[in-house]
């Protein structure tokens, strides 16, 4: 086999190897926001506690090694964050991640004025991201819902 034909091959081997990976997986999970807890109220930052329900509508569990994520609320961005938390989610099943999301202090006064004029308790949320899969890589998500505020009690 010459140089050019062993690099061809390999190069579909490595395709067929990356296709293997992503079998089963026929439908992207559903992550939707499942409550938020204020954490840490500070002068520049604030941080929360976000609960996101991972549901997968697949036939083969989902290997998470962590995610990426913004949340708007009422349409406007609240926050952001990351997590190396590492879940599998069994096959059509579904798990709840805790994760940690900042946000500042200009993005909670605006929520928290957007909630007194409307005198909701819920805010509409849309949430995008990526989760990182092992072995099979990236996959990008967006939800949108609406979730129960936490209440804001900040120092006086």
């Amino acid at each position: 086999m010459t140089r050019r034909g062993f690099l061809i091959a390999s190069g579909l081997f490595c395709a067929l190897a990356a296709c293997s990976g992503l079998s089963g997986i026929t439908q992207k999970p559903e992550i939707s926001l499942a409550g938020i807890e204020l954490v840490d109220f500070g002068l520049f930052e604030q941080r929360f506690k976000l609960g996101l329900r991972i549901q997968n509508p697949n036939d083969v569990a989902l290997p998470i090694q962590g995610l990426s994520f913004d949340v708007e609320l009422n349409g406007q961005h609240f926050a952001k964050g990351v997590s190396d938390q590492a879940v599998t989610v069994p096959r059509f099943g579904e798990a709840v991640l805790t994760v940690t999301a900042t946000s500042n202090l200009g993005n909670v006064l605006r929520q928290l004025n957007e909630l007194q004029k409307s005198g909701r308790q819920r805010a509409d949320y849309r949430i995008s991201g990526r989760l990182e899969l092992a072995g099979v890589g990236n996959i990008p998500f967006e939800r949108k819902g609406d979730v129960a505020m936490p209440v804001f009690d900040p120092p006086r």
